[in-house]
């Protein structure tokens, strides 16, 4: 039986406080490692995109906390330490609103350096929130898995020529990718920091499928800690029946995420992960 530890009731709120307040206590940080892995990711894209605009589209986007990072001379610890610090913690959800879009305004990188981001995530509060703070360029509060695509977010991810997933990857199937893919103008990669309690063989199958090839990092980073010993015991059992060894990792007491990268053959060959993000 799963003893995970659920957050849902954080996923869809007005603003992130909770978000932040729920999670940060167990030292949650896969935005943080994907914030450095993204942006090596934009910046080769950038290079062979014939000089157009490399557009994102962040799966399971939350709050538009990916965006942030990527956009904005911030870090997960300073939103942490935002979002949990008393200074907000009387705000209204509009008084929030107003003091993060100057938050993110004084920090955001001027235009050449900037990405274009596209949020998609079932959670509409999440999604109404990351917009009226502008962390991103668009978002969708729509479930590719169980309605298809609108024709807006269709048009808005035309150009897109990564996607990003830091969480949820468990809940997603070829019913969100398929679509996407099969939009995008050009060949899309497919970056996913995946927790290893479960597998991410039907989605890498189901991106084969539209011709990408999924390389799988050597090095895993640490999602959060166990919220208690039913968690940690539920984790480990998982770890070993999905093949692999949890000593160092889970055995310490924390969820551990592994790296997948997703590309056309023709990409890897020319920029071999190994070039591309070293130590992977």
């Amino acid at each position: 039986m799963e003893a995970r530890t659920g957050f849902e009731h954080v996923y869809d709120q007005p603003d992130p406080r909770g978000y932040f307040r729920a999670l940060t206590p167990f030292g949650y940080q896969t935005p943080h490692h994907a914030q450095a892995v993204f942006r090596r990711l934009v910046a080769a894209l950038t290079r062979h995109n014939a000089g157009r605009p490399v557009t994102v589209l962040d799966i399971c986007c939350s709050y538009g906390i990916n965006a942030a990072l990527l956009n904005h001379d911030v870090s997960l610890a300073d939103l942490q330490a935002r979002y949990t610090g008393p200074d907000i913690t009387t705000l209204s959800v509009e008084e929030l609103v107003t003091a993060d879009r100057r938050f993110y305004g004084a920090r955001r990188y001027p235009a050449g350096r900037r990405t274009r981001v596209v949020g998609l995530d079932a959670a509409r509060n999440a999604i109404d929130y990351a917009r009226a703070v502008g962390v991103m360029d668009a978002g969708f509060a729509e479930n590719l898995e169980t309605a298809p695509a609108s024709a807006a977010l269709l048009a808005a991810t035309r150009d897109v020529r990564l996607i990003t997933v830091t969480g949820g990857a468990s809940f997603l199937s070829h019913s969100t990718f398929q679509p996407l893919l099969d939009n995008a103008e050009r060949p899309v990669w497919v970056a996913a920091f995946v927790l290893r309690t479960g597998t991410y063989q039907p989605i890498a199958d189901a991106l084969a499928n539209c011709g990408l090839v999924t390389e799988t990092s050597s090095h895993t980073v640490l999602q959060r800690r166990f919220t208690g010993p039913a968690e940690e015991r539920y984790a480990i059992d998982a770890v070993v029946a999905a093949g692999h060894d949890p000593s160092g990792k889970e055995t310490d007491g924390a969820f551990h995420a592994t790296l997948h990268l997703s590309r056309p053959p023709a990409d890897i060959a020319a920029i071999p992960l190994s070039t591309l993000l070293p130590g992977h």
